[in-house]
């Protein structure tokens, strides 16, 4: 205890001042530690927690902020194609975003692994664990290309779709499941070089992306200066050309040693019982994410039935709530991979502190984001499409929907914190329970059996998030995922 309590104030120990054999091979001498900048360098195990955790995680929100931009981009885009075109956009995404949630789980565990290695300054087992991690990402990806490609019109047509929403949906889902699966290849990486403390490297790679598939949308969708005109497919081929370049980026970075960490592919080997480790404990985040997309395809379904202008709202609502969740995830897996790195160290009360900080740093994003959605509902419902039932149906939405992003900004902080730093089997166990016990039959009822009609379903969001905080602000208070160590 007196250990911890001075590591904790920010004094060294014999344990933070000695190098393991293991850190003393990976370090690659002075000059190489010399050659990285101050932002790959840092010991988040010292210091204050609340400048660690601000270090760490206001790029990670800066690069959520790009990437609502983005889909916000792809909605106004699809606006202006037609309300179908939206519907079109609300269906695919419904599916490719259960596809990429659930890979993401994975990712977590990848995350957890690397925080804490570092935090154990164990470089050269955090290097081994990504070079495996991008393997399965690998196999992954191949088997998810080749089912989504045969079996997208299926899918669209489980659904209960008009002709004119498939039409815009199928194109748009075939070339994006592409796109998502060379992301997860900059997910995957950036994940790695956040949990190893360094935010600032994956920030740039998805900086450059973001804007150059925001440049490069328009002129693929409404064929500009003689470019074949793809209509939303052309979102999606936009997409994939410059998800590329972020990839690039990110192996560069990692492969030049211009990070903690550095992939060498002459060591490489295969190891499996590792991979399997990564998939039990990613399993429980994958369906943790998972079933949230899944979730979505059951509301789909239920606001289909009372139209096309249902589903586009929806897809609306969808893009609303990421501007919320893009905040608080990456405030989340800021304070799980620095509560992972001080776990790793044997810090405990550091560790916990990380999350309360992050939840304070979630209300200052979330808070401005609430009152704009409550305060000017109509604008933004007529910014995205004009007509008067889409604005009518869209503004009423997303009033109700922001009374639960109050809730849905520490749920994922919450979330990502607990998954990010190793505890991935209880906030399943939460998700997955107020989710299909709760919130998917309360939002059937209020819209089939209540004059609330569709508008039950926002209702029925509002109420499942609410609980999931409750539960999960009794599981940090009990203190069982902090557990020491490496996994």
């Amino acid at each position: 205890m007196a250990d911890e309590a001075a590591r904790d104030s920010g004094g060294a120990s014999a344990t933070d001042s000695t190098a393991t054999p293991d850190s003393a091979n990976d370090d690659a001498g002075e000059s190489g530690r010399r050659s990285r900048s101050s932002h790959v360098n840092r010991d988040l195990t010292k210091g204050s927690i609340r400048k660690n955790l601000w270090f760490l995680g206001w790029p990670q929100v800066a690069e959520g902020a790009l990437s609502v931009a983005d889909q916000l981009a792809d909605l106004i885009w699809a606006g202006r194609i037609g309300f179908q075109a939206i519907a079109g956009l609300g269906a695919a995404q419904a599916y490719l975003g259960t596809i990429m949630m659930a890979r993401m789980g994975l990712d977590s565990s990848m995350r957890s692994m690397i925080a804490r290695a570092v935090g154990a300054r164990q470089i050269s087992y955090a290097n081994h664990v990504l070079l495996q991690s991008l393997t399965l990402t690998t196999v992954l990806a191949v088997v998810i290309i080749a089912l989504i490609m045969w079996l997208t019109d299926f899918l669209l047509a489980l659904m209960g779709l008009s002709d004119g929403v498939v039409d815009q949906a199928s194109g748009y889902m075939r070339i994006q499941i592409v796109a998502m699966m060379v992301l997860s290849y900059q997910r995957i990486t950036g994940g790695a070089l956040q949990a190893s403390g360094d935010s600032m490297t994956p920030l740039r790679a998805a900086t450059v992306t973001r804007v150059a598939h925001l440049l490069l949308s328009p002129f693929l969708i409404f064929g500009w200066f003689g470019l074949p005109a793809m209509g939303l497919m052309g979102a999606g081929a936009a997409r994939l050309a410059a998800e590329f370049i972020g990839v690039a980026m990110n192996f560069y970075a990692l492969t030049r040693g211009k990070t903690m960490l550095r992939l060498n592919l002459r060591e490489y080997r295969l190891d499996l019982p590792l991979i399997w480790n990564i998939l039990k404990l990613g399993a429980p985040a994958s369906v943790t994410n998972m079933q949230r997309g899944v979730s979505q395809l059951v509301v789909v379904g239920i606001a289909a039935q009372f139209g096309d202008i249902a589903i586009a709202v929806f897809a609306l609502s969808r893009r609303t709530e990421n501007i919320v969740n893009q905040a608080s995830r990456g405030m989340g897996r800021a304070a799980g991979a620095l509560a992972g790195q001080n776990l790793g160290a044997g810090l405990v009360s550091r560790a916990r502190s990380s999350m309360v900080w992050a939840l304070v740093f979630t209300a200052g994003f979330v808070t401005p984001v609430i009152l704009l959605l409550m305060l000017f509902p109509e604008q933004i419902a007529g910014f995205v499409n004009s007509e008067p039932e889409f604005v009518a149906t869209g503004a009423a939405w997303i009033v109700i929907a922001a009374f639960g992003y109050i809730a849905m900004g520490p749920v994922q902080v919450f979330t990502q914190g607990f998954n990010t730093s190793g505890s991935t089997l209880v906030p399943m166990i939460i998700t997955v329970s107020t989710m299909w016990l709760f919130e998917i039959p309360l939002a059937f009822a209020l819209a089939n059996y209540t004059s609330l009609g569709q508008f039950g379903v926002p209702w029925a969001i509002v109420a499942g998030m609410t609980l999931r905080l409750v539960f999960f602000v009794w599981y940090y208070l009990t203190g069982k995922w902090l557990r020491t160590g490496l996994l």
